[in-house]
């Protein structure tokens, strides 16, 4: 049934968030340790993620600092990691680039990959939606998720050393990314790209700094490009 208000599509993303709970819960609680573990205290772990509110970012940044690499390198690693909100903006902008200005920059703000999964499946799948709808569904589906990742940044950070390691609360991370992605695979170049990414990331793991995230990264949209480039010369020849 096509969204037909403001408030029904809120209450329609809100519900689409929800499952997200599940994981992150556990990640954010895994962050808190971990920010505490690397030296932060409860309050700066808090900031952190206030102001970051990236988690693969910022376990990135974390275990960079574990292992003192130069700021740069911490800055810029976390930076590589995040690029992906670069896309996920531009790919937003077709549908909500018309809202206010103060509703734009909320949701750049709140633009996490929960958030954006959902939304764009959502816009796509019924495309008469208005953009007061669009943004309104936005926010419904952020709701469930970044009130929850500050709690429980706070909670592990407060918890610390006396989470057991048999809850295993690191499952978050690559269960999280794996419920994501996997709806995403639509083309052979989206494949490509994640099958290259995997391979060239396992390849260069022993690269320091895990500089080798960035490089499996790279690597990966340049192999998906080109796969791209070569279906749309296949689809042109047989034209």
């Amino acid at each position: 049934m096509a969204t037909t208000t403001p408030k029904s599509a809120y209450l329609r993303g809100v519900v689409d968030g929800l499952p997200f709970i599940l994981v992150i819960i556990p990640f954010a609680t895994l962050f808190g340790l971990l920010a505490v573990e690397a030296g932060l205290n409860v309050i700066e772990a808090l900031v952190f993620s206030l102001v970051v509110i990236a988690g693969a970012a910022q376990f990135t940044a974390l275990q960079l600092m574990q292992e003192d690499a130069p700021t740069i390198i911490v800055l810029a690693s976390a930076l590589a990691v995040n690029l992906r909100m670069a896309m996920y903006s531009a790919s937003l902008t077709p549908y909500i680039g018309s809202a206010p200005l103060w509703q734009r920059a909320l949701a750049a703000y709140l633009t996490v990959d929960q958030s954006y999964m959902v939304s764009v499946a959502q816009f796509e799948k019924e495309p008469q939606m208005t953009v007061p709808q669009r943004i309104a569904y936005f926010f419904g589906a952020v709701t469930p998720v970044v009130p929850l990742w500050y709690i429980f940044t706070v909670v592990g950070a407060m918890l610390g050393s006396r989470v057991p390691d048999s809850w295993a609360l690191d499952f978050a991370l690559p269960i999280t990314f794996l419920a994501m992605i996997a709806p995403m695979f639509r083309t052979l170049a989206h494949v490509v790209a994640a099958f290259v990414a995997v391979v060239v990331s396992l390849l260069a793991v022993g690269v320091p700094f895990s500089l080798g995230i960035i490089i499996a990264g790279v690597a990966g949209m340049v192999a998906g490009a080109q796969a791209e480039l070569w279906l749309e010369r296949r689809r042109e020849l047989s034209q």
